[in-house]
């Protein structure tokens, strides 16, 4: 009896991407698309391609997910971003291993990522493992996860050889765009963790220093500066983005902090 196989995908206003991911999945049972309220054409793309569709209000990337996960009635999830599209190799390599009978409840898979116009192979952005295919029931996301975490599941895992490929920042705009949004969605994360850089010198450390070492960490120790001009700007940026979430949760905290003092 074949496998049944749900794509469970979260979106908000991604008419600019769903059309090329779902038509990279039509080989699948399900798709499930859990939307947050899309003001654009996204939904409108879902149906074209039949996908069950619910729209709740967005809670999180992790209660998002892991809702779009529950939803689906395959056998087997394929979870996937709505930047993301499956190869036809992928495809082959994932219809065979469950014709076969997978060793594993969870496989990670590759992600090449298209970043700024280019695909980087370097700096640590690729072969980005992302746990992706899984038995129902076993891989989530924890709830107070970062945007674009990946499923945690404590069992053994195997690993696919093909990889999906994600489109990620096609250019400049898109990609500080993603960076203040996302950045800015990490801080309820920062201040439940207490990473609030309150005294001075954590301030620098989580500020300075710590975006300095990730830039020098990837650009250079993992040949970052192999993906030419476009891996030189999307490490700089990248540890900008380091800087912005702490010194976003930073003076959140400090906001919460005068408006307790200002009710005592």
């Amino acid at each position: 009896m074949p496998v049944r196989i749900s794509v469970p995908i979260v979106a908000f206003n991604e008419a600019a991407n769903l059309r090329r991911t779902l038509a990279s999945v039509t080989w699948v049972d399900e798709i499930v698309v859990l939307d947050s309220g899309s003001t654009d054409e996204t939904l409108d793309i879902a149906r074209e391609f039949s996908a069950r569709i619910f729209v709740e209000p967005w809670r999180g990337y992790g209660p998002g997910v892991n809702s779009a996960i529950d939803k689906c009635t395959g056998e087997w999830i394929l979870a996937l971003d709505a930047d993301e599209v499956v190869t036809p190799e992928l495809q082959a390599e994932i219809e065979a291993l469950l014709a076969a009978g997978p060793k594993f409840d969870a496989y990670w898979i590759p992600r090449l990522n298209l970043i700024l116009g280019c695909w980087m192979r370097h700096g640590g952005v690729y072969p980005d493992p992302k746990l992706r295919l899984f038995r129902r029931g076993t891989a989530r996301l924890r709830e107070d996860t970062e945007p674009h975490a990946t499923p945690k599941w404590d069992g053994l895992t195997g690993r696919l050889k093909s990889h999906m490929l994600h489109y990620a920042y096609p250019n400049l705009a898109v990609y500080l765009e993603h960076m203040d949004r996302y950045s800015s969605a990490s801080v309820p994360l920062l201040l439940r963790r207490g990473k609030t850089s309150r005294s001075l010198p954590a301030f620098l450390l989580n500020t300075f220093l710590n975006p300095l070492a990730t830039f020098i960490y990837n650009y250079f120790l993992r040949l970052g500066f192999l993906d030419g001009r476009e891996g030189f700007l999307f490490h700089l940026y990248h540890s900008v983005y380091v800087s912005w979430k702490y010194a976003k949760a930073w003076r959140a905290a400090k906001k919460q902090e005068l408006g307790t003092r200002d009710q005592g």
